[in-house]
């Protein structure tokens, strides 16, 4: 089978794999990607886990300060 002038200007070069490889990422650039989001991620949930922490401190302390209160009033 031959090939039609058409045909063989679309077949791929040398130079035509090395601009394809070149411009597809590698597999050591996903993991850097990957890295990079589980880091975050972890950042995230650090940082919830410390909005969670902050939320009951506070809580805790208005219980406090309501009984506290309380007491005064009962007091005067």
């Amino acid at each position: 089978m031959t090939l039609t002038l058409e045909q063989f200007n679309q077949l791929a070069t040398k130079e035509d794999l090395k601009e394809l490889e070149e411009r597809t990422a590698s597999k050591k650039d996903i993991n850097k990607i990957l890295d990079a989001i589980d880091s975050f991620t972890k950042k995230v949930q650090d940082f919830e886990a410390e909005q969670a922490s902050n939320l009951v401190a506070h809580d805790r302390f208005e219980g406090r300060i309501t009984a506290l209160e309380s007491s005064a009033k009962a007091a005067i």
